[in-house]
């Protein structure tokens, strides 16, 4: 999952986007709302939180404007406006969900999932590919029927393998999904990453489900047989 947060309160971002990411979820900061417009216009995310009092652009005004510019990514709003009409405003502008400052971190990760649940409703809650097992609401990874213990990086980088498995990935789209705007393209994080991932659930497997495509990325699938994986 990729996550935008809109919040001009440093403290409060970063604790935000650090907590967002120990749960391994790719988190991009907008700290007011021209740059907020520019990130949710420019890249794809699962869900935006965003901050009402904003500088430059309030959030009702970012809002608004996303909407009718077609970003249709749930929102959760944040404010310390608790008031009834104020939370009528906010979801009549179109707020998917509302959230009072101050907030426990864990109420707001229950929140984010609940959406993103809400806006794949169609999709399974199982992610399979041959032996692999994913299952997402248990946040469980099984091979062969044996628990694979991942970090939270890794679950999200195998996540996205599965849910798109079959299709080549490519470098830069594994970026784009499982870090975010300011991961260094010339590094071999992927590559280390993808290295870890591969030990842990074809290393003592067969056959061998994550593979190289020289030259441009990875794909995750059932080698076709006879042919082994790179």
């Amino acid at each position: 999952m990729r996550i935008l947060v809109v919040e001009d309160e440093r403290k409060v971002a970063s604790f935000v986007k650090k907590g967002f990411e120990e749960e391994g979820y790719a988190v991009d900061v907008a700290p007011d709302g021209e740059k907020a417009i520019f990130l949710a216009e420019t890249n794809e995310y699962d869900v935006i939180i965003l901050d009402w009092m904003l500088p430059k652009r309030d959030g009702l005004g970012v809002l608004q404007h996303l909407r009718r510019s077609g970003v249709a990514t749930p929102v959760i709003l944040l404010t310390a406006r608790d008031a009834v009409n104020d939370k009528v405003q906010g979801l009549n502008t179109g707020a998917d969900d509302y959230l009072t400052k101050p907030f426990e971190f864990a109420e707001l990760l229950a929140r984010v999932r609940a959406l993103f649940r809400r806006g794949k409703s169609d999709q399974p809650t199982v992610l399979e590919v041959g032996d692999l097992r994913m299952d997402l609401l248990a946040r469980k990874v099984l091979r062969a029927g044996v628990p694979i213990d991942l970090t939270a990086k890794e679950y999200s980088l195998l996540e996205y393998l599965l849910r798109n498995a079959g299709n080549v990935l490519t470098r830069t789209m594994i970026a784009e999904h499982v870090w975010d705007v300011h991961f260094d393209s010339d590094t071999n994080v992927i590559d280390v990453y993808v290295n870890y991932l591969r030990n842990k659930i074809d290393k003592p497997f067969e056959p061998k489900l994550l593979q190289t495509v020289r030259g441009v990325g990875y794909v995750l699938k059932v080698p076709e047989t006879g042919l082994a994986p790179v």
